[in-house]
This record gives C-alpha cells, sequence and structure tokens, in this order.
C-alpha cells in the first residue's frame, strides 16, 4: 500500500468513487415507456461542509461488507452519510475519524524537493475513513439499528460534538432509490434526520463516470466466458450508452460530467425475468432463479431453426441449426402442462430471451446514435456471467464483431456514491487512476459460494470465524463454480463456450472484485517515455505461468510464517494471527488458480504485493526485521575494509568493481528459495566474496562498455541519479551505497529511493538514513553527502574526516517510491519520488523485482541502466534462455 502523505492540501472530493465495496448492482430501472429525451445536469446542494480526501487509503474486508476509508486530514466535525435504498439492497457510504502523524524524514524531504504540500492547511490535523456496508432492504430496521449504534447520522460516537454532548438539529441525509422516498417517515421517526432525495439517474451518472475516469481497468467485456479489460482513456470517455437494467432498461446517453439524456427504454428488464420465473417456477429469490438457468436446456421449450428444418442450418441466412427461432415456441406443440418442464430449463429460456432483446435494443441505440461504447449495469447483470455472456453475443451478433459490450467492475455502489457526490464539496473531483490503488484483503471467509460470515468489527473477530471453519475440516476458499450448462442454442445465435465448460455467478464470487485505497499523494512517474502505454509486468500471469508461482509461493508458505510469527516473539496470538494468514493466502491463491482473472488484470507484480498485503492484514508488518538488522550489522563491519579497496583502483577498475559488486551482493534474497539455500552454506560475507569471485563477463546482458564510456567521458556526465535499491544487508550496504558514493564523488546529486513499506528483506525509506549513518562514520564523501541532504541534521564528532579539504558536497537524500512490495508500477509513486525525477538525468533499477519482473522493458525519458542477478531458472529460461544467477548489466541511453 502506498504510503500516506498528510501534508496534502485539500482536495474538492467529486468524482472518485473510490473504495466502494462491490456488491450486486441495484441501480433499477423504473420499466417506463421510453420518454421524450431530455438533456440533465447534474446539481449539488451546499447541505455538507468539505470532506479531506488528501492521503485517503480505504481499509477493510472484502467478505466482511464493510470496508472503510482512511482520511488522515480530515478535520471538520461533520456528519457524511449517504444511502442509495433500492427494492432489494441498502447501500450505506459513511464517514468517521482517524488520525495520522507524519514522520521528520518525510518532512525533511519535502523541504528539499520543495514539496510545500501543507502550507495551505490552517486548521490541525486530524483523520477519517469512509465505511461502505450493505443491508437487504428487507431488513432496514437493522440498518437503522446500525446507524443509530454508531451515531452515524450525528457525526459518529468519536465526533467533538458526540463527545461534548451538543447535538446537532435539523440533520439532513442525502439518500437515493426509491426507498428514500418509502421509507423517509421512518428515518425521521426513528433516527430524526430528514432524508434529501437525489435522482437515482443523476446519481447512477456521476457513480459511472467517476469509475470511468479513476479507476484503472474499470470496464471489461465478457464473452464465451472470458474477462477482457479494456483501459478507456479519461481524456476520450464520451459520448457513451450507460444501460442500466433494473427492474426495466433505461437507455442513456452520457456526454460528459453532469450531462446525459435518457434515450430510450423497455418495460422488459430484470422485473419481468423475476417476475415470470416466480409465476413459472418456484423460486423464492432472484439469485435462486439465476442459479437455476446455470443447469437449464433451453432446448426442450425453445423452438430451434433445427426443429423447423429436420436438424439442418438454414446456411443461406447465416443462421446455424442450435439458433432458437423462437422463444418458448416448442411449448406450442408440446401438449405438457407447466408442472412437466424442468424449472432450470424455463429459467434458461427466460434469461436468454430478455437478454437477448436487451443487448439487440442497446445496440440499435448505439447505432442510432455513432456510439460504440455500450456499458451495461444494473440489478439484472449483477455480475452473473451468464447474462453477460448473453448480452455480449447480442451485441456482436447484431453489430457484426464492430461493438463490444462492456460492464463495470464497482457498479454495487453507484448509487450510493452519486449520492455521496451530490455534496456540494465531496472531495473526488480532482481523483485519478493513479490515486487508487485495489486490495484484495480477507474477511470473512466464504465457504463454497454459499456460507458467508457477517460483518466483522476488527482482526479477532476475522480469526475466530476463519478458525471455526478450520476447526470444523472445511477449507477456506474462494467459492466454487456452478454447474455446466447444456450445450444447446442460444437465442438467434450461437450457444457461447466457456473455459472448461462452466460459467460462475460472479455475485457469489467472494474475491472477484477488491477495495479501494484512496491516495491522492500518488504519482504518475514524470519520466515514462510513455504513460499511456507503459505495461509494469515482464511476463503475463497465465494459468501455467500462475501454476507455476502457485506452487513456488505455496511451498514457500511456512518459512514465511514462522519468520512472521517470530519476529512477534513467538506468542500464542501470533501464532493464531500466522495460521490466519496462512489460510487467507491459500485461498487467495486457490481463487487464482481457479481463474486467473478474478481480480482484474493482474500480473506477478500484483500476486507478490497480494502476499505483503495479506501479511499486513493479520499485524505482521515487518517479518524480516530482526534478519534485515542482523545482516545490515555484519556488512557494515566490512564496509570500511571495501571502500578502502575500492579507493585503491584506478577510475575505470573501479567502475566495473562497483557494477560487479551490485550485481554480487544482489544475490541476498529472502525471496528467492535459490539464495535461502545459499544461506546454510555460509555467513553473509563468505557468500558475498564467493559471489564476488564468480562475477565473470560477459554477463547474459552486457553493457557495461557502454555504460563506462557515458561515465568516464567528462566529470560531471549527471546531474542527479535515482537510485532504487533493493534488500538490506550486503545489496545495499556492500553493493548500492559504494556505487551512490562513486556518483558524489563525481558531483552528481544522489536519491536514494526505497520502499514505503516492508517486503521480504527490502530495505525501507525508514530504515536507509539509520544505514547511511552507520556508514558515514567510516566515509568523509558519506558523511557531507549525507548531511547536505538531511538525512544526518547534527555533524557527528569523534569520527574519522577524510574529507575536510573537500568543497561543500551535493546532496544525498532518501525518497519512498510508495509501494510495499518488491516490485514497482512507475504509474502509481509517492509524491516525493515525483519530485525528485523531475531533476534526475539517470534512473537506476537494481534487484530481480523492480528491474526483471517489472520494468525491464519499460522505457524512460532519461537514460535508465537496469541492474540483476537471475535467481530463478524459469526466469532465466523465459526472458533471456540463460541460467539461475546469470547478471543483467542493461544500460539505456536516451536517444
Amino acid at each position: 500500500m502506498a504510503a500516506n502523505n498528510s501534508g496534502e492540501a485539500p482536495i474538492p472530493l467529486e468524482e472518485a468513487g473510490g473504495g466502494v465495496k462491490h456488491e450486486e448492482a441495484e441501480a433499477e430501472g423504473k420499466g417506463k415507456a421510453p420518454a421524450t429525451s431530455t438533456t440533465t445536469m447534474l446539481h449539488r446542494s451546499g447541505s455538507r461542509p468539505q470532506l479531506d480526501l488528501s492521503g485517503a487509503a480505504i481499509h477493510g474486508a472484502l467478505e466482511d461488507r464493510n470496508p472503510t476509508i482512511l482520511l488522515p486530514n480530515q478535520s471538520d466535525d461533520i456528519s457524511h452519510l449517504a444511502l442509495d435504498i433500492g427494492g432489494s439492497l441498502i447501500k450505506l457510504v459513511y464517514f468517521s475519524r482517524h488520525a495520522d502523524t507524519e514522520d521528520k524524514r518525510k518532512l525533511s524531504t519535502k523541504r528539499r524537493l520543495e514539496i510545500f504540500t501543507g502550507a495551505r492547511r490552517s486548521y490541525p490535523v486530524l483523520g477519517g475513513r469512509l465505511h461502505f456496508v450493505k443491508f437487504e432492504t428487507g431488513k432496514l430496521n437493522e440498518c437503522l439499528d446500525f446507524i443509530s449504534s454508531k451515531q452515524l447520522h450525528r457525526g459518529g460516537v468519536d465526533s467533538p460534538s458526540w463527545r461534548s454532548g451538543v447535538q446537532p438539529d435539523n440533520i439532513v441525509i442525502k439518500a437515493t432509490g426509491g426507498g428514500a422516498y418509502k421509507y423517509a417517515d421512518l428515518f425521521k421517526e426513528r433516527l430524526g434526520v430528514s432524508l434529501e432525495k437525489e435522482d437515482e439517474m443523476d446519481c447512477l451518472v456521476a457513480g459511472s463516470n467517476f469509475l470511468l475516469k479513476a479507476i484503472r481497468h474499470e470496464a471489461f467485456t465478457h464473452m464465451d466466458g472470458q474477462k477482457e479489460y479494456v483501459q478507456i482513456d479519461q481524456n476520450d470517455m464520451f459520448p457513451y450508452l450507460l444501460v442500466n437494467v433494473g427492474s426495466g432498461v433505461s437507455i442513456i446517453k452520457v456526454d460528459g460530467h453532469g450531462k446525459f439524456q435518457r434515450v430510450s427504454g423497455t418495460n422488459v428488464g430484470g422485473g419481468t425475468y423475476w417476475g415470470l420465473g416466480r409465476l413459472m417456477t418456484e423460486c423464492k429469490s432472484f439469485d435462486e432463479l439465476l442459479e437455476l438457468s446455470q443447469r437449464g436446456d433451453n432446448s426442450t421449450i425453445d423452438m430451434l431453426v433445427g426443429d423447423i428444418y429436420g436438424g439442418l442450418d438454414y446456411s443461406k441466412i447465416g443462421l446455424s441449426a442450435s439458433t432458437i427461432a423462437s422463444s418458448f415456441g416448442k411449448t406450442i406443440s408440446d401438449n405438457k402442462e407447466l408442472s412437466e418442464y424442468r424449472p432450470e430449463d424455463i429459467s434458461l429460456s427466460l434469461l436468454r430471451m430478455i437478454s437477448y432483446n436487451i443487448g439487440q435494443i442497446s445496440y440499435l441505440n448505439a447505432l442510432r446514435y455513432g456510439l460504440k461504447r455500450i456499458l451495461f449495469g444494473g440489478f439484472f447483470i449483477r455480475g452473473h456471467a451468464y447474462t453477460m455472456d448473453t448480452i455480449s453475443f447480442a451485441v456482436h451478433f447484431w453489430s457484426k464483431g464492430e461493438t463490444k459490450a462492456m460492464f463495470l467492475r464497482h457498479e454495487g455502489f453507484l448509487g450510493a456514491l452519486g449520492a455521496f457526490m451530490s455534496y456540494e464539496k465531496h472531495g473526488l473531483d480532482d481523483l485519478s487512476a493513479h490515486h487508487l490503488v485495489e486490495r484484495f484483503p480477507m474477511g470473512a471467509p466464504y465457504v463454497g459460494g454459499k456460507i458467508h460470515g457477517p460483518p466483522l468489527g476488527d482482526l479477532n473477530e476475522k480469526i475466530s470465524w476463519m478458525e471455526k471453519f478450520v476447526q470444523k475440516g472445511t477449507q477456506i476458499t474462494a467459492p466454487v463454480p456452478m454447474g455446466a450448462p447444456a450445450t444447446t442454442g442460444m437465442g438467434g445465435f450461437e450457444r457461447p463456450t466457456s473455459k472448461g465448460d462452466i460459467l460462475r455467478s460472479d455475485a457469489s464470487a467472494a474475491l472477484n472484485v477488491g477495495v479501494l485505497h484512496l491516495v491522492p499523494s500518488l504519482d504518475v512517474f514524470p519520466l515514462l517515455e510513455d504513460p499511456k502505454t507503459y505495461e509494469p509486468n515482464t511476463i503475463d500471469l497465465d494459468q501455467d505461468e500462475f501454476k507455476y508461482w502457485f506452487t513456488l509461493l505455496s511451498d514457500h508458505l511456512p518459512d514465511l510464517v514462522e519468520k512472521a510469527v517470530a519476529s512477534e516473539g513467538g506468542t500464542d496470538d501470533a501464532k493464531r494471527r500466522g495460521d490466519a494468514f496462512a489460510h487467507a493466502f491459500s485461498a487467495h491463491l486457490a481463487r487464482l488458480m481457479e481463474e486467473p482473472a478474478a481480480y482484474g488484470k493482474f500480473g506477478l507484480a500484483n500476486l507478490l504485493e497480494l502476499r505483503e498485503e495479506c501479511l499486513r492484514e493479520f499485524q505482521f508488518f515487518d517479518a524480516y526485521a530482526s534478519i534485515k538488522q542482523r545482516e545490515n550489522e555484519a556488512s557494515l563491519a566490512v564496509l570500511p575494509d571495501l571502500l578502502m579497496e575500492l579507493d585503491s583502483m584506478d577510475e575505470e577498475a573501479r567502475l566495473l568493481a562497483l557494477i560487479e559488486g551490485v550485481l554480487a551482493a544482489n544475490i541476498f534474497d529472502w525471496g528467492s528459495k535459490a539464495c535461502v539455500d545459499l544461506y546454510h552454506q555460509g555467513t553473509i560475507i563468505e557468500i558475498y566474496r564467493m559471489s564476488r569471485k564468480k562475477m565473470q563477463r560477459p554477463w547474459r546482458i552486457d553493457d557495461f562498455d557502454i555504460l563506462k564510456k557515458r561515465m568516464l567521458k567528462k566529470d560531471k556526465p549527471y546531474k542527479r541519479a535515482l537510485i532504487s535499491v533493493d534488500n538490506s544487508g550486503a545489496d545495499v550496504v556492500l553493493g548500492m551505497l559504494p556505487l551512490a558514493r562513486e556518483f558524489l564523488r563525481h558531483g552528481i546529486e544522489v536519491v536514494l529511493v526505497a520502499n514505503s513499506l516492508p517486503a521480504l528483506n527490502d530495505v525501507t525509506a525508514n530504515e536507509l538514513p539509520e544505514i547511511v549513518a552507520e556508514a558515514a562514520k567510516h566515509c568523509g564523501i558519506l558523511r557531507k553527502a549525507a548531511e547536505a541532504g538531511g538525512l544526518i541534521v547534527d555533524a557527528m564528532a569523534g569520527i574519522q574526516d577524510d574529507a575536510k579539504d573537500e568543497p561543500a558536497s551535493v546532496p544525498l537524500m532518501v525518497v519512498e517510491n510508495g509501494c510495499g512490495s518488491p516490485c514497482i508500477d512507475f504509474r502509481q509513486v509517492s509524491s516525493e519520488l515525483a519530485a525528485a525525477a523531475k531533476d534526475a538525468d539517470l534512473l537506476i533499477l537494481e534487484g530481480m523485482g523492480r528491474a526483471l519482473h517489472t520494468n525491464l522493458n519499460a522505457r524512460f525519458k532519461c537514460d535508465a541502466l537496469k541492474l540483476a542477478m537471475v535467481k530463478n531458472q524459469r526466469l532465466a529460461e523465459k526472458l533471456f534462455n540463460g541460467n539461475i544467477y546469470d547478471c543483467i548489466c542493461k544500460f539505456e541511453p536516451v536517444s
């Protein structure tokens, strides 16, 4: 998770939706006949003060159904609460408080990089969270009890007004949906609040616009059971067609933010399917009816082309024998009673009939207005794979493949989000895709796709809930797929296939959609050559590739749990949390093995970050802390001798020795099994020396000679070097610090870039200053640079000053990268790093995670040097047709 930046100035909340918990969509159409087209402008009321989203980060578990957003900079005593009260579901978005602080290193770095984000604030820094909760509308009293117990309508039990006993009068809460009218009196009676009604369509469009603008890979297509994520340029979003399929269908042409027209619709929608389904089957719920369709065979009810032409295609007009000629047409001549037909077959026939018609009508409206982009949402869709496939086939068929149906991953809270955004100052407008990070925490687990726990209040409740399933011998996994549908024709089209002939109801897929961390302090790295085409992951994580990493990570799990528990003192509580982490991460892996695209567009970098986030979820914040400290101390002890050896060389020999030292020291990686095995064969210094001795050129990629020409051609080849460091211990102390020292010797400013949060044995930005200070005790070059960069505030006394006659040094600084994983995505880096990059003309990426797993093919606007030792045989073969322990020195000068 990216580090928070509490120095940010308030950002007016306007278009972000973020952090929404994704549940079944409930934006219901009204089933009215198409109305005359009128353009609607979204209005906003000023009934609440501004909510400050700067430094926001959403927390909470997906399955427990109340994710929360940390807002570290909120200071106003406000009660932001918005509701979407539909016919089936109630969604809540509410605000509560949380405090945060900023450390001295960040403040010092901001001053030096001239990041003056806090100067405009004239009030104390407090904090808060946005929470997202769902209730069934039939359990409205539970919802009211929940609001009352937390005093959400009065600012929450922790608000200053609640603690002071002074309660506000005439409280107004934003609400949308039919229930905002139907239950207004009940809210007044039970809570003493008035509901300010917001138009459903206004809210729907506002939420949709935000999602498309601010969330990367929000939209996806769904054909033949396969998801494909679509990147929509936020500068080219409009116009598009939004099809809201609720009880009826509303078809909306969206022309811009707050600008839309309802151009068409139909009264045949989700209500039609559910109503006819209830009459014709014994289903008690909408989801039960959908599940029936998964096991249906519509050929027993629908008249197919083959039924008319003796089992043959009607090839002259392009209709196959399995094409549906008439929905329910076969029942005319069957002479059967309703009870003689299988409910499964009836449900499937109904679903296809209605879905095809919605798809066809939508495409015809898109054709009418010349639109190529059609987005579907609403209660009828609710993430159901078969429904999405059917609509997609209809659009594909009638458009002859020129138009694709698209769906939104985060549609469940569109209405509540839109109601929240109707406040005059809600703070979401300025958020973009790089401000949001999706996480997949594990909450109350789902078992077999059916059983799930209640909302869980804290970590102890979460662990207890998981332990109950473990004690019963029930595996904690994501829901299993539903049964395979029959291979029959579809209404007007061929039946879509799916991988393994299984289509699942994604509405029951507990881990398909995560929660969003809103971090407005994140920026796009300004030195990316082309941010729009940048792809961090070097290798796609397909089924075969994931199978390999599944095995590797599963095998590494016991050792990781052991170290995590030891890092917390080996207490009984730590052991409980360790077991819970192992079960949770195993459940994530099992879900991804079942469907690699289940969590969106997922690469190896995302998988490795998922592991680190899962550790933090169970409060293991630095599993390798003691190991890192031990290795740092051992490496610092031999650093003076290494620096003396380097200083005895001429410049060319020293540069080669420095690059060899970086590559040799990069062997220390607790994330690599091969390297972990080496730790049992000697001390850290012995392994480092052995690695140095084996350095033989040419390396697998060897651009050293090009680098040497650039470095030695003049006294100051660069102005500022950004050096991204990797592991603690020998890697940073004996590899990267001596290299940084060489740049400082040439008068080049150096910015060391490190993780914001721990990941394996990677060094963090908070740990680096202490390491640099220790190293500086034996090196005047490092000491003067560290003082100039603010890493050493007071001059150290009693140390050898071997550079007292040298001029004032260029600075050595440390910035965090905004990451908490072994990899880095340059679409989302800290504001510190983005600011430091503006004057940089050299970028150095070190280590497998940042230079091989990610960014090997990335291009930058400055010279780039990528250094790594390959510590995985499969990766070596896949990338370079090479071998384990091959070395990479890839230098890419700006053309």
